[in-house]
């Protein structure tokens, strides 16, 4: 029953938070900042996402990074061909995975 409350409790805090800017701002306008933020912050966490992604790449040992150059490329490719995310994300990560398993 403990982690039953532990859980409970953490959810509710989770919604609260997710929840609070909506009730802050319901009959507002947004604030300059977070209108700012809002077209800013999704291009920041991409890149911070690509270099995550690809810190750990060495480009001095074989493969030298193509697999994930590849994959990075086509991601790019089909984001840029069909403007969706999720096919971008899906068709750069079967490709990682293809290229792991089959070529490299």
């Amino acid at each position: 029953m403990h982690s039953f409350w532990i859980v409970a409790v953490i959810a509710l805090i989770t919604a609260l938070l997710r929840f609070l800017p909506f009730l802050l701002f319901q009959n507002r306008a947004l604030p300059p900042v977070i209108l700012y933020l809002g077209n800013v912050l999704p291009y920041a966490i991409m890149g911070m996402l690509v270099v995550y992604c690809l810190k750990s790449v060495s480009f001095t040992h074989t493969p030298f990074g193509v697999p994930e150059c590849a994959a990075v490329l086509l991601t790019v490719c089909l984001h840029k061909w069909k403007h969706n995310t999720l096919l971008s994300i899906i068709g750069g990560t079967f490709c990682y995975i293809l290229l792991l398993r089959f070529v490299f």
